[in-house]
């Protein structure tokens, strides 16, 4: 039990699940901050390079982390990012995972113009729901929660449940 005044949230999910889009507009109806790790390890140079075969930027951990102790100490971060074994446990108050079909996956990725060989893994992580498993290996049971990605209906109806969810959390810990 915490005793921030308000959630921590991870929404995390294989590239393409709608992590991004779902934290801003949580972060927008809640007043909650929202952290892309993926925006944080560029502007904060939080990496270690640059992987040229999967064309993105080699996350470190420990920096990241470090960079994100402070607030996530104080509370009221919904942190939006494609990984989650690597972040304190005690960080988070809810961790979501977003899952969607592996068709739109595909689609949304080659949209997105990734390589075939990067939508092919990604589309393969989502098959082997490598994120839901990571997240229930890494956090306790009662705080891990798989959500449908597929529709622009179930990212507002997602949306909503987590911004009543925060304002449960706000009001048993006022």
């Amino acid at each position: 039990m915490t005793d921030r005044a308000n959630p921590n949230i991870l929404i995390t999910g294989t590239p393409g699940t709608g992590k991004t889009s779902t934290a801003a507009q949580v972060a927008a109806l809640s007043g909650l901050k929202h952290i892309c790790v993926g925006d944080w390890v560029k502007e904060h140079s939080l990496h270690s390079g640059w992987d040229e075969e999967h064309q993105c930027y080699l996350l470190d951990e420990d920096k990241v982390c470090d960079a994100l102790e402070d607030l996530a100490s104080e509370g009221g971060c919904i942190v939006d990012h494609h990984g989650c074994d690597f972040f304190p446990e005690r960080w988070f108050d809810l961790v979501v995972v977003l899952q969607t079909d592996n068709t739109l996956l595909y689609d949304r990725l080659a949209a997105r113009g990734y390589g075939p060989s990067k939508v092919q893994e990604n589309v393969q992580c989502e098959i082997m729901m490598v994120v839901l498993e990571e997240a229930r290996d890494s956090y306790r049971e009662e705080v891990v929660q798989a959500l449908r990605s597929d529709t622009a209906e179930q990212l507002e109806a997602n949306v909503s449940q987590l911004v009543a969810w925060i304002k449960q959390f706000q009001a048993q810990h006022a």
